[in-house]
């Protein structure tokens, strides 16, 4: 077996060491080419010791000597965006795992569709922001094709394997609820970042954290769901699902529900994702034991509570630009609570103005794209 080539765009987060573990977990799968990240050169440095990668990049410019100080002798490091795109473009990359917070994923994620990559997306920025544009990419690139890395997709993904487009009535995506999911709308006002960071199931970063208490990861999931399927907002629905456990599900048009299961660990769909159409059963990933399980339930999400699933389905409907404001307003939002400036709930305030503040565009371009995240920026940071 030939080992596939695996280039890693943000290895130093929380999905990016995840990936490290199920690599390492799987020799002789996979080769790393490149391993990309910004900040955190400790950690970059670490894994391409165990990787050895061909080049290890920094997008930060200023962390070059750094990484290259931290880095083993013989390893090669560079910096900034063009080593990214060589990576992502290369002969020898199969694969390019996106693991960037933010924008940063859009123009890599772009070039390796057109270059015939398999992308394994877990950036939902990229789907929220440009996702007109990327389905255009795909239909234009052959070869290119994405393979969904959010637990949620990545269900919903193995879920429809075998059944045509006609026969799928609806598509579910599960939500733990997230921290605050018992609380009064007073309470939740009121909450502290302390508060927000304290996920009840998964282990994610702060940005994404925090997202899941304020629904807003579920509304980006829904956008995302709504170009990586092809699916109109209307046949998308959202649950709330405590155990996390069950991951999503298809309603199929008799009535029939199929729905994907595991332990809540990122690494299920981030190895389904490296290794479809096939399985691994060495991953030594974490085995459910139903003798354990106590209940499964379900409820309504309140969206009273919780605003952020109505701004999704409204940004959907209008379309454009509208999504990349949608995301910008809250990735403002969010720094500003995490810098302690506003209260949990003005993050909903600052989304909300700046939507109704903004002029959508089409998703021309990524200029267009990028101007539309500009413009909103502007606007929520002078917000409060």
């Amino acid at each position: 077996m030939n080992p596939k080539g695996v280039v890693i765009l943000g290895a130093t987060g929380s999905i990016g060491k995840s990936a490290a573990r199920v690599l390492e977990a799987l020799p002789g799968h996979f080769r790393v080419i490149g391993l990309v990240a910004r900040n955190n050169t400790g950690e970059l440095a670490r894994q391409a010791a165990l990787f050895r990668p061909r080049l290890t990049v920094t997008t930060a410019p200023e962390r070059l000597d750094e990484l290259k100080s931290a880095l083993p002798s013989g390893l090669a490091a560079a910096a900034g965006d063009a080593p990214v795109l060589d990576l992502v473009t290369a002969p020898e990359t199969d694969t390019v795992l996106c693991a960037i917070v933010g924008t940063g994923g859009l123009e890599p994620v772009i070039a390796a569709l057109r270059a015939g990559k398999r992308v394994a997306l877990a950036s939902k920025e990229v789907m929220v922001m440009a996702g007109e544009l990327i389905r255009r990419e795909l239909a234009a690139s052959p070869g290119g094709e994405i393979v969904p890395v959010d637990s949620e997709h990545s269900a919903i993904f193995q879920c429809l394997a075998g059944h045509p487009a006609r026969e799928v009535k609806n598509l579910w995506l599960t939500a733990s609820g997230g921290p605050f999911r018992e609380w009064s709308a007073e309470r939740i006002a009121a909450a502290t970042l302390r508060d927000a960071l304290a996920h009840p199931t998964w282990d994610m970063g702060p940005k994404v954290t925090i997202d899941s208490a304020s629904l807003m990861n579920k509304a980006l999931e829904l956008i995302e769901a709504r170009h990586l399927f092809n699916v109109p907002p209307e046949r998308l629905k959202v649950v709330i699902h405590p155990q996390s456990l069950v991951h999503s599900m298809v309603e199929l048009c008799d009535g029939s529900f199929i729905a994907q299961m595991s332990k809540p660990d990122m690494r299920f769909a981030i190895q389904y994702a490296l290794t479809w159409p096939e399985r691994a059963a060495e991953g030594g990933l974490p085995e459910l034991d139903f003798a354990r399980l106590v209940s499964l339930d379900f409820r309504e999400p309140d969206r009273s509570r919780f605003p952020s699933l109505d701004f999704a389905y409204h940004a959907m409907h209008i379309g454009g630009t509208m999504t990349a404001a949608m995301n910008a307003a809250n990735e403002v939002a969010v720094d500003k609570f995490r810098r302690g400036e506003i209260g949990f709930a003005a993050i909903w305030t600052i989304i909300e103005k700046t939507m109704s503040a903004h002029h959508t565009e089409p998703q021309s371009d990524l200029a267009a794209i990028r101007d539309a995240d500009r413009r909103a920026r502007e606007f929520a940071s002078q917000l409060y």
